[in-house]
């Protein structure tokens, strides 16, 4: 059964566009789990454009469920989550002038690097999650650097313009969630799901953990954060249970 974690980055987006005090980030968190969320999920990007360093270090001290922290695989993100210990690090790419992740880790080009990386996190006590797109090579190559998760990038998925390009897509993510767990790795999605196209994903038998935030925080903003959650874990509940 699918858990969901809610993604409070876009929390922080508004904060830091006046440079305010809030929204609080934290405070958001509190909500989405009152609200039904199994998990939080935050990326410490290295330009800090919404989530701080300090908004991590309160939310390992207050986060109940698990706390998740989105990371590149640079040196001075690895130092602090070796600080913080999150219950889950997932690698992701980044670059500065995107809006948001754009696509998978390639594995296989970095292997070696990400092997190192995740040893050292594993070590200090932290189990590594990859983001990477639903093609078999790279989930193979996820089995071979040793993480102990995936989190398969859903985003051609959410995207996909009509309902034949929607279904080949949620193949791909089926088939891929399905290799994974042959293949030991236990098995997220995440990025563009919404209060339309989760519940399929959701109801993968493979899939144990959705992180989800854009959708969440744009309802949020018409009808407050905690009752946003609990419509999406009610979505959740329902697409698991009926």
């Amino acid at each position: 059964m699918a858990r969901l974690s809610v993604n409070v980055d876009h929390v922080a987006t508004l904060r830091q566009a006046r440079m305010a005090l809030e929204p609080d980030p934290v405070a958001a968190a509190v909500l989405a789990e009152l609200g039904g969320a199994q998990g939080i999920t935050v990326h410490l990007r290295e330009d800090r454009r919404h989530i701080q360093e300090r908004d991590l270090e309160i939310l390992r001290r207050t986060v109940k469920t698990r706390l998740t922290l989105e990371m590149a695989a640079v040196e001075e993100i690895i130092a602090i989550a070796l600080r913080i210990l999150p219950d889950m690090v997932t690698l992701v790419p980044e670059k500065r002038h995107e809006l948001t992740t754009e696509g998978g880790l390639d594995v296989m080009a970095h292997e070696n690097e990400l092997k190192g990386v995740i040893e050292r996190l594993q070590k200090g006590g932290i189990p590594v999650s990859l983001f990477i797109d639903p093609v078999p090579r790279q989930i193979e190559a996820a089995a071979r650097v040793g993480v102990d998760a995936i989190e398969i990038h859903t985003g051609l998925y959410s995207d996909a313009a009509g309902g034949e390009q929607r279904d080949s897509e949620f193949r791909k993510v089926a088939a891929m969630a399905s290799l994974g767990e042959r293949l030991g790795l236990v098995v997220h999605a995440g990025h563009g799901l919404d209060y339309r196209n989760a519940a399929r994903v959701a109801a993968l038998p493979e899939i144990s953990e959705i992180s989800i935030g854009h959708s969440i925080i744009a309802r949020a903003v018409l009808v407050g954060f905690e009752r946003a959650v609990r419509e999406m874990a009610d979505i959740f509940h329902r697409c698991q249970t009926g």
